[in-house]
């Protein structure tokens, strides 16, 4: 299912470089002529909003001219991403995006005012947070079969802790729930900390909930962690199992930053960029400091990036279409 939505996907504007014009010599790397805007669409201090600062003083060495972090939040991100989808493609402005941002207010809100797959163009993808099944210790389950077999005991479904309407991690546990053919019933909070205190309280006794809002409550003994919903294990978990060795390969979920340039920008432009900021993530300081918030820095080639866009897109519109999820 994965590979042909994402075979379909791969040829929308978005997600597939634009070959370059033919070069008749070896030609100059594209160097700004004015200093370049990182848009945030979240407040400061954020993961996005740290994502961008990680990478802003490497970029202004490699670059030769400021980089500026401009936080323009509201609308889950939909203000900012309006704001540089109407910008010149000229690799001045560029959009540093969380995962919902891009893949799931798409296909959720009726009018994001952007349209992901002709109004951009991919970068690189920057870091990387799982989401994790967990469940409270009196559940009777310590493996995705055993939850599973407990939620059908459950008459109408056991209750589930939702971070709120259209979230990675609610979105999670619907393709969970539509996967394993199982119902539950979501109880929704305000974000990911106060679904996570439900499920300690027991509140709502399960939920996919990102793997670095959780880890520490499951190394605590306050939750069990049943499967990371990733291709592979959490470091600061390495003994909860994924999805895939359980059994599920469909079954991924998380957080993710990117960013994205204007749709129009140049091949040349938007392969400077990437070498640019990936070489900024790369270096041993930010990928430290990624990891002490729960962030793998997974930096890439614009085509990984348009592929995990493609694969998310598709599998969140399947979702969204079947649990019938609409924030407005």
């Amino acid at each position: 299912m994965r590979r042909r939505h994402a075979l379909a996907l791969l040829s929308a504007p978005l997600l597939l470089p634009r070959p370059g014009q033919a070069q008749t010599g070896p030609q100059p790397a594209w160097a700004p002529t004015r200093p370049v805007t990182l848009v945030v669409p979240f407040p400061p201090g954020g993961p996005t909003d740290l994502a961008a600062r990680v990478v802003q003083q490497g970029m202004q060495a490699a670059l030769g001219q400021t980089v500026i972090v401009d936080n323009r939040p509201g609308a889950t991100g939909a203000i900012g991403s309006r704001f540089v989808a109407q910008q010149p493609g000229d690799g001045h402005t560029l959009l540093v995006a969380a995962s919902g941002t891009l893949t799931i207010n798409p296909v959720v809100m009726r009018t994001p005012g952007y349209d992901v797959e002709k109004d951009f163009t991919p970068v690189t993808l920057v870091m990387t947070a799982p989401n994790m099944l967990v469940v409270h210790p009196s559940v009777p389950a310590t493996t995705v079969a055993e939850v599973v077999a407990w939620m059908k005991t459950q008459p109408g479904g056991p209750a589930y802790a939702s971070s709120g309407v259209g979230s990675s991690e609610q979105l999670g546990m619907e393709l969970f729930k539509l996967l394993t053919r199982t119902e539950a019933v979501a109880v929704p909070f305000a974000g990911g900390p106060a679904a996570a205190t439900a499920v300690i309280q027991n509140t709502a006794p399960f939920a996919v909930l990102n793997a670095a809002t959780v880890g520490p409550h499951v190394q605590a003994g306050r939750l069990r962690g049943i499967a990371i919903c990733g291709p592979r294990r959490f470091p600061q978990l390495p003994d909860v199992p994924t999805m895939t060795e359980q059994g599920l390969p469909e079954h991924v979920s998380g957080s993710w930053t990117a960013i994205v340039a204007p749709a129009a920008t140049p091949e040349p432009v938007l392969e400077r960029l990437n070498q640019v900021i990936v070489a900024a993530l790369r270096t041993p300081e930010v990928t430290a400091r990624l990891a002490q918030v729960g962030f793998a820095v997974d930096a890439t080639s614009r085509e990984a990036l348009g592929t995990l866009l493609a694969e998310d897109l598709a599998r969140w519109r399947r979702v969204v279409r079947e649990a019938r999820i609409q924030v407005n």
